[in-house]
């Protein structure tokens, strides 16, 4: 092996010498999906959360839960809302407790809403960041958080202890 090929350091470790910087219209997307972000946080700010710890949405206007109304099991999302709202006004732990993927997903929102703007406002990208993980930790992480934060739901609400 020669000394130079010893010396290389692996492209995704080495900063780029040309200053990248997105286009116009890409900045506009990421502007786009910082007040998308906003709004919904915006939104669980302007209502308020149900004590029993689901149907907050139906203040949106928005229909009950017919999983739940029919099999009387949360569905997936339920109590994404209440728990939203909990999260916005600072009860992390009221937000938790209701539905722990909904304060996940707020959570993400509000970095994702700031990670967006600083993006929009220069133009510098972020993607490098985001290859230093495994893509399979995208999925795994998420589905594996769903699927306990909504056997926490049922078991809280099958014990009747599902409202803050």
């Amino acid at each position: 092996m020669t000394e130079s090929a010893q010396l290389t350091v692996p492209r995704i470790y080495a900063t780029s010498p040309i200053r990248q910087r997105l286009s116009a219209p890409s900045r506009l997307v990421a502007l786009a999906v910082s007040l998308a972000c906003l709004a919904v946080l915006v939104t669980a700010a302007m209502i308020r959360p149900n004590g029993g710890g689901t149907s907050t949405h139906t203040q949106l206007g928005l229909a009950e839960c017919q999983f739940l109304r029919t099999s009387g099991i949360p569905c997936p999302s339920c109590g994404m809302t209440t728990s939203f709202s909990w999260f916005v006004r600072g009860n992390i732990l009221a937000s938790l407790y209701i539905q722990p993927m909904g304060t996940l997903l707020a959570l993400g929102a509000a970095i994702t809403f700031w990670a967006a703007l600083y993006i929009a406002i220069t133009g510098k990208p972020v993607h490098r960041l985001m290859r230093t993980m495994p893509a399979s930790y995208y999925v795994l992480i998420p589905v594996g958080a769903g699927i306990a934060a909504w056997a926490w739901k049922i078991f809280i609400h099958l014990r009747g202890i599902d409202g803050w």
